[in-house]
């Protein structure tokens, strides 16, 4: 890894890219949920990451960084292939967890799961799972602890639709009231530029949100990642 340089022009500036994983599939053939923790990426996940990983071959990146879970490294891997870098796992990034199927009623799974992100607030949980605030506690901390070591100017990190909501949500002081608004696609990046001196984070620059490499006009992206997600889910008993 290089010693920290600022940006060209800057004085105490670094760069993130923020990404999420490829697609994957939730469902098997049946259309029964199947093991998040075991997601792989699909075809079309995997041509979703090299296209990240395309544009992003130009960026001199020091590290790259995932959760850890297999779409997130598999993702990672294809953008670290160029620069030669190994993948280093981070799990204090690993996704918001929502609670079990049983536990919410058939009526009320379209607003716990689809839009779940919609009602985020300090005392509330995701679909009766992971509390927004302990992710947001966690994530944040993460970041922030990241931006402050030594050794790096560009990263890279892989990580989850939620984990990427709750850092653009910290990059632009919005708090949980913001997570429903910032929309994640497969395969998506973003652009976060951290000014840090003496150990302190001085400001937070969001330079680009949910930019998908291999489709920038979202051509046929009609719906959020939580109804493709989540949407089977409301017809199972």
């Amino acid at each position: 890894m290089s010693l920290f340089a600022p940006l060209d022009g800057t004085v105490a500036r670094r760069r993130l890219y923020l990404l999420r994983h490829g697609h994957v599939a939730y469902y098997d053939a049946d259309g029964k949920p199947l093991n998040p923790k075991l997601a792989a990426l699909t075809e079309r996940g995997r041509e979703e990451a090299r296209a990240a990983g395309a544009l992003l071959s130009a960026a001199p990146l020091d590290r790259v960084l995932c959760s850890g879970l297999a779409r997130t490294r598999q993702t990672a891997e294809l953008v670290a292939e160029p620069h030669g870098l190994a993948v280093e796992d981070h799990p204090a990034f690993l996704e918001i967890r929502a609670g079990r199927l049983a536990g919410v009623p058939k009526e009320s799974r379209e607003a716990a799961y689809v839009y779940g992100f919609d009602a985020a607030s300090e005392e509330g949980s995701f679909a009766g799972g992971d509390g927004f605030a302990a992710v947001r506690d966690r994530v944040v901390s993460a970041i922030e602890a990241l931006v402050r070591e030594p050794g790096w100017t560009h990263l890279a990190l892989a990580a989850h639709d939620g984990v990427n909501r709750m850092l653009l949500s910290w990059a632009c002081g919005a708090g949980l009231s913001a997570l429903s608004a910032f929309e994640q696609d497969y395969g998506c990046i973003n652009i976060i530029d951290v000014d840090v001196a003496d150990g302190r984070v001085l400001r937070r620059l969001i330079r680009s949100v949910n930019l998908t490499p291999g489709n920038p006009a979202k051509l046929g992206l009609h719906r959020t990642s939580l109804e493709e997600a989540f949407g089977p889910l409301l017809d199972l008993d």
